[in-house]
């Protein structure tokens, strides 16, 4: 799975299904860092779950907002697909408010066709100015792998929990 750091002294949010029920993580930054993190708080209604770990001085993502993000509009998806860490796929926002797409996730999701696997989830969908409109939390397929329907929770249902999972709350 992929995360993203939202605060530099090592918080990273991911997806909850991506740690299975764990309480620790391992941690790979980019630049070749390890950590263990341990998980602070998850969020089951978003699939959303906050890892911590000892940091100083982490460059963090800049949320942006997915309703500057119109249907049609290039995004990229950043993740560790099929465990190749830091892979980087574009496509198209293919839709907005998808509900009941994904067991048990209450967020109303966004849709894209950009390539996603297993691996990706947790990681960042990415606006063309670079900032995070969605955490990619699912795909929808028939053979384990890509065919062009990927969700991503909305920076806006991110905005909402992340105070809660930072303050420990599940």
């Amino acid at each position: 799975g992929s995360g993203i750091v939202v605060r530099a002294d090592g918080r990273v949010l991911t997806c909850r299904h991506v740690l299975g029920g764990a309480e620790e993580a391992s941690v790979r930054l980019r630049d070749g860092r390890e950590f263990v993190a341990r998980k602070v708080a998850e969020d089951a209604a978003t699939d959303l779950a906050l890892l911590a770990f000892d940091a100083n001085g982490l460059d963090i993502v800049t949320l942006g907002d997915e309703a500057s993000v119109e249907v049609g509009e290039t995004v990229l998806a950043v993740g560790a697909p099929f465990g190749l860490p830091w892979s980087v796929s574009a496509g198209i926002l293919s839709a907005k408010g998808r509900r009941n797409v994904v067991s048990g996730n209450a967020a109303a999701l966004l849709q894209t066709d950009a390539p996603l696997n297993p691996g990706s989830s947790g990681g960042p969908l990415l606006n063309l100015n670079g900032e995070v409109v969605g955490i990619v939390n699912a795909i929808l397929t028939r053979s384990g792998g890509d065919q062009g329907l990927g969700f991503a929770v909305p920076s806006s249902e991110i905005r909402r929990v992340l105070p809660h999972l930072l303050g420990g709350r599940s």
